[in-house]
């Protein structure tokens, strides 16, 4: 066997100096490594102190003053949420909190996601779209102003109500007479469920009187006249129904004066055993005129001539304040999804929607089947991010909600604001419920890292 080949001198030498360079290599990439970190560190050195002093600090205080009580000086331990599950107002503002969670996110996407896929396909698209996110440039502040003056009951000023009654008004014609009622010693008298009814029949030829107070002046139809007397009609039976009333005074009761006026579009009707045989509308001076058939009848005034107008809906009453406020949310934020999700609907390969539509799908089965999948991602980034806003809300409420509802429509943040800031301040209860709002918070914000940290491996 041939003995091993010893390496010389020189190349034990080379050896040597190639494991120093290699050592003097790795020491360098050691120091600008170090040099690099602590560049990094200085950058972020400022935001982490303001991190610390506006973030975690904060929490680490609200937690610590959660444990005492009002005064800050007596340790009460879990005390402040034990209390807090027994605040009424408290457990009001958790449900309130868990419908705008459910609601006003998935409501907004939706929206956001119709919006973004119809104004695909119109030329004033772009237009649309401007107006719908236009609202994002107001404060909730602002937003909150204007949708109290829209919520508001009266229909002259409110515009909800305005169109409600509009609607309603359509359908069910509202009563020019709502506060007509007989006077003193008048021949009508109440017949039950708010009509009025003559005492006695009525004769063919003999004009009827039909007095009735109550109605401001002002409030009488449009083209009303002043009352005139009916003339008597042989074979029929004629009448007068107008305001038996005279300004400043004066005047005779249950007659016709010169300066009282008819109540035009009042509906008579003539009932003989129950039935009605013939009906009228007054007209613009009162007067008005029935067939022989009213002969013997009594005159009855329906109830519908006197019911009260429709006054809309109660949009800020205890039953609808928290939907009217969450409307006004949507309102806000559906611009918001639509942007992002009209981001995301134009990287959307074209080549695929138009393959599905090639092998027959329909509009809907390609939104449904394609787009909103493909969509996914997009969608779950706008209604995390819907969620994390709407668990603070509060200026909405707070502008929107009258102070006498404002315990029904009552959310965590404004129950916050409330107890630790209002006239029976209690700092601890407070904290106690800035420590649960952020612990529900949490799981939503650690949801949205994930996924984000999901997309980054991608």
């Amino acid at each position: 066997m041939a003995a091993p080949v010893r390496p010389g001198r020189r190349g034990r030498d080379q050896d040597r100096g190639g494991d120093q360079g290699r050592r003097r290599g790795q020491g360098r990439a050691r120091g600008q490594g170090r040099r690099q970190r602590l560049v990094a560190a200085a950058f972020l050195l400022p935001a982490l102190v303001l991190l610390g002093a506006l973030v975690v600090q904060p929490i680490g205080f609200s937690v610590y003053r959660s444990l005492f009580d009002t005064s800050g000086t007596e340790f009460v331990g879990l005390g402040n949420y034990a209390e807090l599950l027994r605040d009424e107002a408290t457990r009001t503002a958790l449900g309130n909190t868990a419908v705008w969670v459910v609601l006003a996110p998935v409501t907004a996407t939706a929206l956001g996601l119709v919006f973004a896929v119809l104004t695909e396909r119109v030329r004033w698209g772009t237009a649309f779209k401007l107006l719908v996110f236009m609202p994002m440039a107001v404060s909730m502040l602002a937003a909150g102003i204007i949708f109290r003056l829209v919520y508001e009951q009266d229909p002259d000023r409110g515009v909800a109500n305005a169109v409600w009654v509009g609607v309603h008004d359509t359908f069910a014609e509202a009563s020019a007479f709502p506060k007509a009622r007989p006077g003193r010693d008048s021949p009508l008298v109440p017949a039950g469920g708010g009509a009025y009814v003559t005492r006695d029949p009525v004769r063919a030829g003999a004009p009827v009187l039909l007095p009735l107070v109550g109605v401001a002046p002002d409030a009488l139809p449009a083209g009303t006249r002043p009352a005139r007397s009916a003339e008597a009609e042989p074979g029929r039976v004629t009448g007068t129904a107008w305001q038996d009333f005279t300004r400043g005074g004066g005047g005779r009761t249950n007659a016709v004066d010169p300066s009282e006026s008819g109540y035009a579009g009042m509906r008579i009707e003539a009932v003989k055993d129950g039935k009605v045989v013939d009906s009228a509308r007054a007209r613009a001076d009162g007067t008005f005129t029935m067939s022989a058939d009213a002969d013997g009848a009594r005159l009855r005034l329906p109830a519908d001539n006197f019911r009260e107008a429709y006054a809309g809906v109660d949009w800020l009453g205890p039953a609808l304040v928290t939907p009217a406020v969450i409307g006004a949310y949507v309102w806000m934020w559906a611009g918001f999804a639509m942007v992002l999700i009209g981001a995301g609907l134009a990287a959307v390969p074209r080549e695929l929607l138009e393959a599905a539509r090639v092998d027959g799908a329909n509009e809907w089965q390609v939104f449904r089947r394609i787009t909103v999948p493909v969509l996914a991602p997009v969608l779950v980034v706008v209604l995390v991010t819907l969620v994390i806003n709407v668990m603070k809300v509060f200026d909405l409420v707070f502008v929107i909600a009258p102070g006498s509802v404002q315990d029904d429509a009552n959310v965590l943040a404004l129950q916050l604001y409330r107890t630790a800031f209002g006239t029976d301040a209690d700092q601890g209860l407070g904290s106690a419920i800035a420590v649960v709002l952020l612990v529900l918070v949490v799981p939503v914000m650690l949801v949205n890292i994930r996924r984000l940290r999901r997309e980054g491996k991608r």
